[in-house]
């Protein structure tokens, strides 16, 4: 894809049935050290630790995913990774959007995100979507060594609209 235009992608919750292999595919090709296997996300997934998760499609195939936990009235967002060849398609941002949305509907107030402090496109991401930097774990990632930047948004200081993308 690689451009500006927003790619005709459905964005919905994550199905372990059918996304999983996907997930870890785009994991494996855009992080230098993957995290979650299978057995990491199904975990991730078990409603009783109120898992969040979400992918976008196009053609059927999962082109991005979003992995996050709700804690309280909290949602923790653990990864949003999109595949090498959808980047600069508007994928991540439409994905996040949806999650913040229906985080929302769920009862949620706040939203935390932690980002590399070295990954300009991220810090974009985060930021154009209402996140502010409020701390610093320095030295958290390796691998290249950086700092993570720890994001919230209060959604009483950037409310997200009730309606948007279709949740597919």
């Amino acid at each position: 894809m690689n451009t500006t235009e927003p790619a005709p992608c459905a964005i919905g919750r994550l199905r372990p049935d059918r996304d999983l292999d996907a997930v870890v595919a785009i994991e494996a090709a855009v992080f230098r050290r993957p995290g979650p296997r299978k057995d990491m996300l199904l975990a991730a997934l078990d409603p009783e630790r109120r898992g969040h998760a979400y992918v976008a499609r196009s053609n059927q195939a999962v082109r991005a995913y979003c992995i996050g936990q709700l804690v309280v009235d909290e949602l923790h967002i653990h990864t949003l990774a999109v595949g090498p060849a959808w980047r600069r398609a508007g994928l991540a941002r439409r994905l996040l959007q949806t999650v913040l949305r229906e985080a929302v509907a769920l009862g949620v107030r706040s939203a935390t995100v932690a980002g590399r402090r070295a990954t300009g496109a991220a810090r974009q991401l985060y930021e154009g979507a209402g996140f502010t930097p409020g701390g610093v774990r320095p030295g958290y990632y390796t691998d290249p060594k950086d700092d993570a930047l720890i994001y919230w948004r209060h959604e009483s200081d950037h409310p997200v609209a009730p309606t948007g993308l279709p949740s597919g």
